[in-house]
């Protein structure tokens, strides 16, 4: 079985809901719109039963050049990672 694809989300999303494709579109883009806005502002956003995007800070660290062995100093930076849900995990899992 393959990936389903952004179109066939959609599509099936329509045909469950009774929407239009065209709505359901809208409907996901204003959603993903919606979490980057809160994750930034809120440093996280809730998708109820999915799990939650959170924003996290990376202290800086010592890392290795694979190519060569040699040691580097990664900088500190601001990551965004997905926290999946508790239902989620035991559903699939």
């Amino acid at each position: 079985m393959s990936k389903m694809t952004k179109s066939q989300l959609m599509q099936e999303l329509s045909a469950k809901s009774g929407l239009t494709k065209k709505d359901v579109v809208m409907m996901m883009d204003n959603l993903v719109k919606l979490a980057y806005v809160q994750v930034k502002k809120n440093g996280e956003f809730v998708v109820p039963g999915l799990g939650k995007l959170v924003k996290v800070h990376r202290d800086a660290r010592m890392g290795r050049n694979p190519a060569t062995g040699a040691s580097i100093q990664i900088p500190a930076k601001t990551v965004v990672k997905f926290r999946v849900a508790k239902a989620a995990k035991e559903a699939v899992l």
